[in-house]
């Protein structure tokens, strides 16, 4: 036990190494261009530009993807996200580019034949790009090139490029000092007001010690990467395996006299990191005690199959709608847990309320595949014609199961739509609707289960049995190659009210709005333990802790925007939405800003959360 202890620690020691010199790189390359991590790239060249310093050779085809119509700046942080993504060419996959021309192996490629596939073939290039590389001498030679040298150039050329953006960046000392970014997978959760994205188919004073409670033990420290910082304050927090499992909330079974209302949704993982889910509109007719419960959605579960989403925590903040949409009001949120079960119970007054679902992003994350192949889809029968798949059918009754948000076994338009928003990007009108009530089962003007099979049906037969589509509906969806949901979350809202009739419909299927980052902000401020900086009393780092979720924000009350360190390597079986255990956060002036959400690694086991927020 003791050798594999240690070899953990190796693995783990060698990871921070591999992300400090990740960060490193990304810093260098980042102000080798712009004067500051604070400052954003403005253009496609000055992407491209930024991405050659970091050792990468952008085709232009490469920049489109991540500079669309709709992007006017890139953060740092975004930079970070692409070159994850952009990995540097190695030496193997350049030899075999060029092997796929040189089909005889001689290990060269005659000018002309050069000449005319770099002038007609991808990213065309001019008569004069081509000249400039025949022309060089180090891996030219009788009309040839000898591409094994200007493979060795090129990549000696790309280190040289990164080499001297360190070496800048270790030479000035001003720069060395500046901070970068948030250094995550996602961007800052400042609280800022929306911006309006395309559909992801369619080709973001004193010290005040902390209490103890019963079963925590709280205490302090400082890791030594805090020494050098002008302020800091540190939050420690212990926590049993029992303690992330609370009872206090009332069964829904004790109110079976109270009228209800029940509403499904989901939780769906975007190609950025970024999770949208179901917004909703309650309405109360009359004052009334109330209980308000999410938890994950348990469809069907197949033997051998993982069913990861279970495991997703989820909450609900509750708003007032006073004379606006736009101006809502915090009410409360879902702090009470029993098992997978999160509610709050407390009296509300007539009217308008938004039901804003929540995930902290810990569990609910991507991840690097694990399947090789796919599962079928479709087949042909006897008699030639298409058919489903067993394994298809049953995924199919599943979305089925999620996607009827009011649990009557009908799809009504709007349910569809939601499904047709997420899945293609765009809605079924009354028209298009009408027709399919001609061509599919439909009951009362809503589809039937079988009615949803053989529009799936159909979608194949049209693509004469390519499964192509059927696949970009898939994984839209959060499923995966082998059929396993790993990218959604889909949930179950339910209200009790004692003295009236609740009534609760979907709105939107969106990214988690400024109003719910100013609600969660809200209520770890309301809620949680206050600490003031050290040495900086206008900085207040608020941690709250929730069951199995500890949330922190940090308050600048100050007029100046403040950069914050964060720093999690003492904590111990801890899972942080921000995917890294030391990280740099941007708060602007007057504002609050989430700082992190962290959950336990094994909620089996024993995890302490001991984190060192200091300021730079």
């Amino acid at each position: 036990p003791k050798v594999t202890r240690s070899e953990g620690s190796q693995a783990k020691k060698s990871q921070h190494a591999e992300e400090a010199i990740f960060y490193m790189n990304c810093r260098a390359a980042y102000l080798s261009v712009l004067k500051s991590s604070l400052e954003n790239i403005k253009s496609k060249e000055q992407l491209g530009l930024v991405l050659q310093q970091a050792g990468r050779n952008p085709s232009q085809k490469t920049i489109n993807k991540y500079w669309t119509s709709q992007t006017t700046t890139l953060n740092f942080d975004d930079f970070c996200t692409i070159l994850k993504k952009e990995k540097p060419a190695t030496k193997t996959e350049l030899l075999e580019a060029f092997g796929k021309i040189d089909t005889d192996n001689t290990g060269y490629i005659l000018h002309d034949e050069l000449h005319k596939i770099l002038t007609t073939r991808g990213e065309k290039m001019t008569q004069d790009e081509v000249s400039a590389i025949i022309q060089q001498a180090d891996f030219n030679c009788s009309g040839k090139l000898d591409y094994n040298k200007f493979c060795e150039l090129y990549l000696t050329t790309s280190e040289q490029c990164c080499k001297t953006a360190r070496e800048k960046l270790e030479v000035d000392s001003r720069l060395r000092q500046q901070q970068f970014g948030n250094q995550t997978e996602t961007s800052s959760e400042g609280i800022t007001p929306p911006v309006s994205k395309p559909s992801p188919r369619i080709s973001r004073k004193t010290d005040h010690k902390l209490a103890p409670t019963k079963g925590d033990s709280r205490t302090s420290s400082r890791p030594s990467s805090a020494q050098s910082c002008k302020a800091s304050v540190s939050t420690a927090l212990s926590m049993g395996a029992s303690s992330n499992r609370n009872t206090k909330l009332i069964e829904p079974d004790t109110m079976k006299e109270w009228q209800c209302a029940q509403s499904k949704g989901c939780f769906y993982l975007e190609e950025d990191g970024e999770i949208i889910s179901h917004k909703y509109r309650l309405h109360l007719p009359q004052r009334s005690t109330v209980c308000i419960t999410i938890k994950p959605l348990n469809v069907r579960q197949v033997e051998g199959k993982s069913c990861h989403w279970l495991s997703v925590d989820t909450a609900l903040y509750i708003l007032k709608e006073a004379e606006t949409q736009e101006n809502l009001q915090l009410v409360s949120f879902t702090e009470q847990q029993n098992k997978e079960m999160f509610g709050w119970k407390g009296e509300l007054g007539s009217g308008v309320y938004w039901l804003l679902p929540f995930t902290t992003g810990c569990r609910l994350k991507k991840a690097k595949p694990q399947i090789t192949g796919e599962a079928k889809l479709v087949y042909r029968g006897e008699d030639g014609e298409l058919v489903l798949t067993e394994e298809f059918r049953a995924t199919l009754l599943d979305i089925f199961e999620t996607i009827d948000l009011d649990g009557n076994g009908l799809l009504s338009l709007e349910e569809y739509n939601f499904f047709e928003l997420r899945t293609s990007g765009e809605k079924c009108d009354e028209e298009a609707w009408a027709v399919c009530k001609e061509n599919f089962d439909m009951r009362k003007n809503e589809l039937t289960r079988q009615g949803f099979m053989d529009l799936n049906l159909m979608e194949a037969n049209d693509r004469e049995g390519d499964p192509s589509d059927l696949w970009v509906t898939l994984l839209s969806l959060g499923y995966n190659k082998a059929l396993e949901m790993t990218e959604a979350c889909p949930f179950v809202i339910d209200i009790f009210a004692e003295k009236c009739k609740p009534r609760i419909k979907a709105m939107y299927l969106e990214a988690g709005s400024w109003q719910l980052n100013r609600a969660i902000c809200k209520s770890v401020v309301n809620k949680g333990e206050a600490k003031v900086m050290d040495g900086c009393e206008n900085i207040i780092v608020y941690t709250y802790k929730a069951g199995r979720r500890i949330t922190s924000v940090i308050e600048n009350k100050s007029d100046n925007k403040v950069i914050i360190h964060v720093n999690n390597e003492h904590s111990k079986n801890c899972l942080s939405n921000r995917g890294l255990t030391v990280f740099a956060v941007e708060v602007a002036p007057k504002s609050m800003m989430i700082s992190q959400h962290v959950m336990p690694l094994n909620e089996q086991e024993e995890w302490l959360y001991n984190c060192v927020h200091s300021l730079l």
